[in-house]
């Protein structure tokens, strides 16, 4: 049996599922200030009374890092970039306390000016001097040659509780981009490290030794072991819950726009021939520009406990949720009061909902029954309408799947994918309003958790050759080795698959599930004179994501539930 929870702004859904689908499941208040005792309080009702040793792993699904990052709650970092001449690392700046320093790699990996240790040493004693305990470096080509990352690090290491290296994080080229990464690593270690350590001593403390994965933005898993390292790839895992939480259930081959609609957000993405649409070359969150693979999805902050207010006679729906819907006793109208004051939820305090919607439907100069109808229409309205944003978006650029370039492709979907607490209310009234056919994900109360529970480890290795120099790397894999200049693509693509295959088993993959695919492959010649030197040859593999072999069935008798 496999446990998934997935940790929502409102909610935190738990799920035990089994060989003949869901054994147990269970919905707990999400408190943001105790999100452990939170997600201890969901696993106790889902574990009693089951044997330990019949329980194979717990995957999990959280807001944290993301929350953290949104809003501005990550620990101090300090950042040492060496850029090399062309480009001042200032441009690129992620918070106070960042240091550039001389020393450059050029692209093809050769030192053009030392590393000046005294420049890194006053680094160090600026970060002592503030407190800092986690250091992220980036060097512009460590991708080519992690030597001086690697000097600084033996350097830094002993005075710092965790460091960072640039060319670990990510194995693409593009440096504004591995500097926020690096810096994100560094600034939501200590939370990620806290969270995940406290959830681990618990399933001990029950007698659940059992391994630990972490939902990815890209629909993966890691295990707990590997996020250490990567803390920063379980941002936005809440939309990737979702999106293979209805991936299960997506039984045909067109289009498809998947929603989660939360009490806090709601959630969007796209489906394309069964597969997710991808960002590939990594998300935006704020102002830092990643190199974090991530499914391409669409928050907005509108859900079911989004808090009601009119002002001028028009209606606004959030951003704010300040607590559960009046009907469940809490302080604002919501939608989700509309909802019970139009008789669609029945076991809430309707007196209460219809108390809080006196002051809307004053303002809106209309009976209480009218005003909860106006109001959830309006909110409806905004999610399609912003649902629209996501596809023009995707459809501004080349449209990426989770695994190829859809050339010429234009996202068109007519069937809405829906899940989260109040999905079967929203589908009908979406069909009513628009010219999309909605489908409600089976168990849709609990699908996001379901969606963590059921998918597969994923990752990627990137490997560059030059056969002028005579060498492969893999900086990210701390791999190198001397090649002949007979080395050619399919050589490269043999090697970084190797690599990926010990990478996924290390990760918490099992060998029967490595569907691995090449999703890079470049190959350049450099040429001098009339004569061809040497080959540059860059590759990129990855595990496939999708839902773990054994379980591929849940989905097909949860269908049927």
């Amino acid at each position: 049996m496999i446990i998934g929870l997935d940790v929502g702004g409102t909610y935190t859904d738990v799920v035990l599922l089994g060989d003949d689908g869901i054994v147990r499941a269970n919905k707990v208040r999400t408190d943001s200030k105790a999100l452990f005792r939170t997600v201890q309080s969901g696993l106790d009702t889902i574990i009693e009374g089951i044997p330990p040793d019949q329980i194979r792993r717990i995957v999990l699904s959280t807001t944290l890092t993301t929350n953290a990052i949104a809003q501005s709650k990550v620990s101090d970092v300090g950042m040492i970039v060496s850029a090399g001449p062309g480009v001042d690392p200032e441009f690129y700046r992620t918070n106070p306390h960042y240091e550039a320093i001389s020393g450059s790699i050029d692209h093809r990996g050769r030192e053009i000016e030392a590393v000046n240790a005294a420049e890194v040493e006053e680094a160090v004693r600026k970060f002592i001097e503030k407190g800092i305990r986690y250091v992220g470096v980036v060097g512009k080509f460590s991708t080519r040659n992690p030597q001086h990352e690697l000097l600084i690090n033996e350097q830094i290491r002993s005075h710092f509780e965790k460091v960072f290296l640039g060319h670990q994080i990510s194995g693409t080229l593009n440096f504004p981009r591995r500097i926020a990464t690096t810096y994100l690593n560094a600034a939501v270690y200590p939370i990620h490290k806290q969270f995940f350590e406290a959830v681990q001593q618990s399933l001990e403390q029950k007698g659940l030794k059992i391994p630990i994965h972490i939902m990815k933005a890209d629909g993966g898993t890691m295990n707990f072991a590997s996020s250490m390292d990567f803390p920063a790839q379980t941002i936005l895992s809440g939309p990737a819950a979702s999106v293979m939480g209805s991936l299960a259930f997506a039984f045909d081959d067109e289009d498809s726009l998947v929603m989660d609609i939360g009490g806090t957000t709601t959630d969007m993405a796209v489906l394309v021939n069964y597969v997710p649409v991808l960002n590939p070359l990594g998300i935006c969150l704020g102002p830092y520009k990643t190199l974090i693979r991530s499914i391409e999805s669409h928050s907005i902050p509108v859900g079911g406990d989004s808090k009601i207010s009119i002002q001028d006679g028009v209606i606004h729906v959030g951003p704010e949720r300040i607590g559960p819907a009046m009907a469940y006793g809490g302080p604002a109208p919501t939608p989700t009061d509309a909802l019970c004051i139009m008789g669609q939820i029945k076991n809430g305090d309707r007196n209460k909902a219809i108390q809080g919607f006196q002051d809307i439907a004053r303002g809106l100069n209309c009976s209480v029954s009218d005003a909860a109808v106006r109001v959830f229409d309006q909110t409806c309205r905004m999610i399609l309408t912003e649902a629209r944003v996501l596809l023009n978006r995707i459809n501004q650029k080349p449209v990426y799947t989770i695994h190829e370039l859809q050339e010429g492709y234009q996202v068109a979907p007519r069937k809405i994918l829906i899940l989260g607490g109040p999905a079967p209310y929203f589908a009908r009234h979406f069909e009513e309003i628009s010219d999309f056919r909605v489908g409600v994900v089976p168990r849709w109360d609990v699908a996001n958790a379901i969606g963590a529970a059921l998918a597969r480890t994923t990752c990627e290795v990137s490997l560059f050759a030059d056969t002028q120099q005579g060498i492969a790397t893999s900086p990210e894999e701390l791999f190198s080795m001397a090649v002949n200049r007979d080395f050619s693509s399919d050589d490269a693509v043999q090697t970084a698959s190797d690599l990926l295959r010990q990478k996924a088993v290390r990760q918490g993959a099992s060998p029967e599930e490595l569907i691995m695919e090449v999703i890079e492959n470049q190959q350049f010649n450099m040429v001098k004179g009339f004569y061809t030197t040497g080959r540059n040859i860059r590759v990129k593999v990855q595990i496939k994501p999708g839902l773990i072999n054994e379980y591929d069935a849940i989905a097909g008798i949860l269908s049927t539930e």
